[in-house]
């Protein structure tokens, strides 16, 4: 099977990759740009973006990544719908391999961007998708009602714990540090819903061991 040559070749379809793309299809470079399994990237299991400039009311991440992909493909850039498992950069042109066909290029520009963050321990994989998830917008709607658990600190765990406590019994927010590393203004919107008749509760300090359940994870 021959392969098909690019002149620039893209991998990723996250807010970075159809960012390059157009730029370089501006540029008059004719970029072919491979989504890899999740187009459109982590945005699209996130619901309200609220620091994307110019919209000022917010916008759903899904619809944002919509649009940047129409931006992209009104330059006519190339969308091949691929997983790249292979890439030799030894020799030119650049030689990628994908599940359903084999690339080269004169450049390449890498833009994958980011995966969910696991703790590792076993446990944690026991129990994956019964109970232990990496995405509360995606998987929120089973935990309706429920107390739930986020653990970590950063922008990712204060968000979906503001998700969840809008669907949540409780949500307990576990995490290693005495201050979170999230933004502040995230920050003060969780911190927010931990006084009064708020549903959230901090533990600072505390680390997760393991994962307990019998089927699925019980208790908090």
């Amino acid at each position: 099977m021959s392969a098909r040559h690019a002149r620039l070749l893209i991998l990723g379809s996250g807010p970075a990759g159809y960012t390059a793309a157009v730029y370089a299809a501006r540029a008059n470079l004719k970029p072919v740009l491979i989504t890899g399994l999740a187009q459109g990237g982590q945005l699209m299991t996130t619901t309200d973006v609220d620091n994307w400039p110019a919209d000022a009311h917010g916008v759903q991440g899904p619809d944002l990544m919509q649009r940047f992909q129409q931006h992209a493909e009104r330059f006519d850039t190339e969308m091949i719908f691929d997983h790249i498992h292979t890439v030799k950069l030894g020799s030119k042109p650049l030689r990628l391999i994908g599940d359903n066909g084999e690339y080269t290029c004169d450049a390449l520009i890498i833009a994958t961007g980011a995966s969910a963050r696991y703790l590792g321990i076993p446990s944690e994989e026991e129990f994956m998708g019964k109970g232990v998830s990496a995405c509360a917008t995606c998987d929120g709607f089973f935990y309706k009602g429920q107390d739930v658990m986020v653990v970590g600190g950063g922008n990712t765990a204060v968000e979906e714990a503001l998700y969840l406590s809008n669907i949540a019994s409780s949500v307990t927010v576990v995490h290693r540090r005495d201050k979170f590393r999230a933004e502040a203004i995230l920050v003060d919107r969780l911190m927010a819903k931990t006084h009064g008749a708020g549903n959230v509760r901090v533990h600072w300090n505390r680390t997760l061991d393991q994962v307990l359940g019998d089927q699925s994870v019980s208790g908090t």
